[in-house]
């Protein structure tokens, strides 16, 4: 039989990985004891000292941890995208800008008021353009605030005048903060008839498309803007133009 310090020795690794994680922790706090409360003593505090001299056992533990929560997470969100492939990218209330039969399809989640989307936007449009043969669906994601709320509704409103793809590039390269006048003036400069744009925006249509694209992203695990779906893959943040051509030949080399 193993004498308290034999077992300590056997029982340490899994000791501290349950020190490491709290809800592992607590499960086992459920189940019996194989230790006499004495020997458990012994243990935590022979498994404390142990870690106190050697933290860096800790932080490997934490950091495989984090490493399966992640490659789980990822794993979820690759299931929950091909659940919602065909609603993601064939929603007849998006818009959808470059070519409406391109043999890729780019979906952006963004926001007016993000620096970020406003930084990628030019290139993304040059792309499009250049390429010819990319279909771009646009997924209005407002969640910085109400005068988010305000260009989206505006932008979406501009669908019904035809001018949207023109109305959105716009706003992408509009100075200052979005207030109501300000998006009147642009939409103006674009050709707009602001009158009629301003009785769309308020339409129960457009806040029901806005809702439905931040459920999506929440379904997606998308919590911030830009957010790039291409081919089975999403890609978040400020896509350099580089990368998105190595993408999209990523997905006509997986297609042909």
């Amino acid at each position: 039989m193993l004498n308290v310090v034999g077992r300590t020795l056997v029982a340490l690794p899994l000791a501290a990985l349950i020190l490491a994680s709290a809800p592992a922790q607590a499960e086992e706090q459920s189940k019996p004891s194989a230790f006499e409360p004495a020997e458990e003593q012994a243990i935590r505090e022979i498994v404390r000292q142990y870690l106190l001299d050697h933290p860096e056992v800790l932080i490997e533990s934490l950091q495989a941890f984090q490493e399966r929560e992640k490659l789980a997470a990822e794993a979820r969100q690759r299931e929950a995208l091909k659940r919602q492939m065909t609603a993601l990218t064939e929603d007849p209330d998006d818009p959808v800008l470059g070519n409406p039969d391109g043999d890729v399809t780019i979906v952006e989640f963004f926001d007016y008021r993000c620096p970020y989307c406003k930084r990628v936007a030019d290139g993304l449009r040059t792309t499009v353009e250049e390429d010819g043969n990319i279909r771009l669906v646009m997924k209005e994601f407002p969640i910085l605030g109400p005068d988010s709320q305000l260009a989206a509704r505006a932008a979406l409103a501009a669908v019904e005048q035809g001018l949207y793809e023109e109305f959105h590039f716009a706003l992408m390269t509009a100075p200052g903060k979005i207030t109501e006048s300000g998006l009147m003036t642009v939409a103006e400069g674009v050709g707009l008839d602001t009158d009629r744009l301003k009785r769309d925006m308020e339409s129960e249509e457009i806040g029901a498309m806005i809702a439905k694209n931040i459920a999506m992203a929440q379904s997606l695990n998308i919590t911030g803007t830009p957010a790039f779906v291409i081919g089975e893959q999403i890609v978040p943040g400020a896509l350099d133009m580089r990368t998105l051509r190595s993408l999209i030949a990523e997905v006509r080399a997986g297609s042909s």
